[in-house]
């Protein structure tokens, strides 16, 4: 490395929380989970003495969100401890994992009511489409009131979204089971049951795909999906001083915190450390990106040297890498 090397210092964190959602509050959390889960017992009761698929299924995906709120909760508790021994960035891709679970329940959920579903098309039980509708109206409210909780909260965390997201939907199916209700009870047709229940597996996989797209590209680290590293890349090396941005990477540690590594060759007589700084302030209030490692070196001078066969490198290759991980930005015409 070039004796201009340099790396950002602790101080460049300034002002930079690392919490998955250290502000969100516990508290509106808690009273959507009680409100979710008290409501749930009681439709597993009336569904089952009902005979009604589609009210065991809207309590099946009200289960998954109290997972998802439960999960969220304890992902919040794993992600305040600090960073220590080899998790170097303490534990805050807990509640990315536990997206994932929540995901992978809402398919597995989705999978067994679309077979019932189908059964039940097939040779429809009888419906009590009295108790039916009651249900399905308090579930209503009970669903207005957790969304309206959820809503107080920090929704920057990607659990605490997809419980937002997936109350949204259990409303709406909850809106589709007592439509199917005033089906059954006016004609009869107690088919509406279970083609209200295929509307809830549809919502169900919808919020599955969500989930699971979202929190896979974290796993993968790609980048955030409002960033386009391309054009990032092309922005920072048209700054003055830069010559040239290479290896550069962005991710996201967590859901609503990335973080960006580059590095960054400047005019031979240019301030690294002045150009390192430039760039930080174009992260952050362009991109929201605080959390930042740039190396920056100036680029050699260019002169003649002869280079032996077998050489790898002349001293004088401005990438200063013998493989420049990504696309190379120059402030000229180049491919990406």
């Amino acid at each position: 490395m070039s004796e201009h090397g340099h790396d950002h210092g602790p101080g460049s964190h300034a002002g930079h929380s690392h919490g998955v959602s250290a502000d969100a509050d516990r508290r509106w959390l808690g009273v959507a989970l009680a409100l979710i889960t008290v409501f749930m017992a009681a439709e597993v009761v009336v569904g089952v003495l009902a005979g009604s698929l589609a009210l065991l299924s809207d309590a099946a995906h009200m289960l998954t969100d109290a997972a998802s709120i439960v999960l969220a909760l304890i992902a919040m508790r794993l992600a305040a401890r600090p960073a220590r021994g080899g998790f170097t960035y303490g534990l805050k891709r807990a509640e990315i994992l536990s997206a994932q679970v929540n995901g992978l329940t809402l398919l597995l959920l989705g999978t067994w009511l679309a077979y019932e579903a189908v059964r039940r098309l097939i040779d429809p039980p009888r419906v009590a489409g009295g108790p039916m509708l009651a249900t399905a109206l308090a579930g209503i409210a009970v669903n207005v009131a957790a969304a309206w909780c959820i809503s107080k909260a920090n929704r920057t965390s990607l659990n605490v979204e997809g419980a937002y997201q997936h109350i949204l939907n259990d409303l709406f199916a909850f809106i589709g089971t007592a439509v199917a209700a005033l089906v059954v009870l006016l004609t009869g047709f107690e088919r509406a049951d279970p083609i209200a229940t295929l509307v809830v597996v549809a919502l169900m996989v919808k919020a599955a795909y969500g989930l699971l797209r979202d929190s896979g590209r974290i796993f993968l680290e790609a980048a955030p999906a409002d960033v386009d590293p391309d054009a990032l890349g092309d922005r920072l090396v048209a700054r003055p001083d830069v010559v040239e941005v290479h290896d550069l990477h962005v991710w996201q540690i967590t859901s609503g915190q990335a973080a960006l590594s580059a590095h960054v060759l400047v005019e031979p007589g240019g301030d690294c450390h002045a150009v390192r700084r430039d760039l930080e302030d174009v992260l952050r209030h362009d991109y929201g990106i605080t959390h930042t490692t740039l190396q920056v070196d100036h680029t050699p001078e260019r002169v003649l040297q002869v280079a032996l066969p077998g050489d790898r490198s002349t001293g004088n290759d401005p990438a200063h890498c013998d493989a420049p991980h990504g696309p190379v930005h120059r402030d000229e015409p180049h491919h990406h």
